[in-house]
């Protein structure tokens, strides 16, 4: 991938700001993102998650990988409900589900990519990465390529960099890996995944369900990957 050349030529790295959750996928993004010599500039979103556990993970997460900044925004999405990761009422599935799983949280993703490009624009950061996959994933709708093309296009139109000539990218690397080719990814490039929590109902300590979506995933991509699994599971 062809990053800024003028930053680099001047000496210095170019910006980018990184998603960053505190699970798997993102934490695999920011490694990738520094591989390929970004300066790294982490964003987390608290929205009252029932894993809030995960923003512990990302706080580990972006110092052990020597990100340049962390920042975590607050913005309570329980306000809405709408799905089991901001409403207790609705259970987190335990089991496989057909269609739009109820852990689907409105509109995230939006927020969080609107949030992170309202910082790139401050850092005159022209890239922005998002660790959404469109193959192991449960079917949410702003997990697809063509979703995250319309995010860059919509950016490209509302931002004063991109208006004056310096346009966004939006990276989203994982987008065609399986969970396997992920781990296998961020393996290589030394990624600790035992700083990392994916479990939607990990308990305070960070100990995974091991039944989620989230986890049936993580574990099965793991096997498939031949690389061990660092998970604490409660439940086994």
């Amino acid at each position: 991938m062809v990053i800024n050349q003028q930053n680099d030529l001047s000496g210095h790295k170019p910006k980018a700001v990184i998603l960053l959750s505190g699970g798997l996928d993102s934490t695999t993004v920011l490694a990738i993102a520094q591989s390929q010599g970004y300066e790294c500039y982490c964003l987390s979103l608290d929205y009252h998650q029932r894993h809030n556990v995960e923003l512990l993970a990302a706080q580990r997460v972006a110092q052990a990988l020597g990100a340049a900044e962390h920042k975590t925004v607050q913005l309570d999405l329980s306000l809405f409900g709408g799905s089991a990761l901001t409403d207790d009422a609705i259970a987190v599935p335990e089991h496989e589900t057909q269609g739009i799983p109820v852990t689907y949280v409105p509109a995230r993703n939006t927020i969080m990519l609107s949030l992170s490009l309202a910082w790139a624009e401050v850092l005159e950061a022209s890239d922005i990465f998002i660790g959404v996959n469109a193959l192991d994933y449960s079917g949410y709708p702003d997990c697809r390529g063509e979703y995250v093309k319309a995010f860059q296009q919509m950016a490209n139109l509302a931002t004063k960099t991109a208006v004056e000539g310096q346009p966004i990218t939006v990276h989203a690397p994982l987008i065609d890996m399986t969970k396997a080719e992920i781990i296998r990814t961020g393996h290589a490039l030394g990624v600790d995944y035992g700083l990392t929590v994916s479990c939607y109902q990990a308990d305070d300590a960070g100990a995974a369900c091991g039944v989620c979506d989230s986890c049936r995933f993580r574990k099965t991509g793991f096997v498939q990957a031949g690389v061990n699994d660092p998970t604490l599971y409660r439940n086994v």
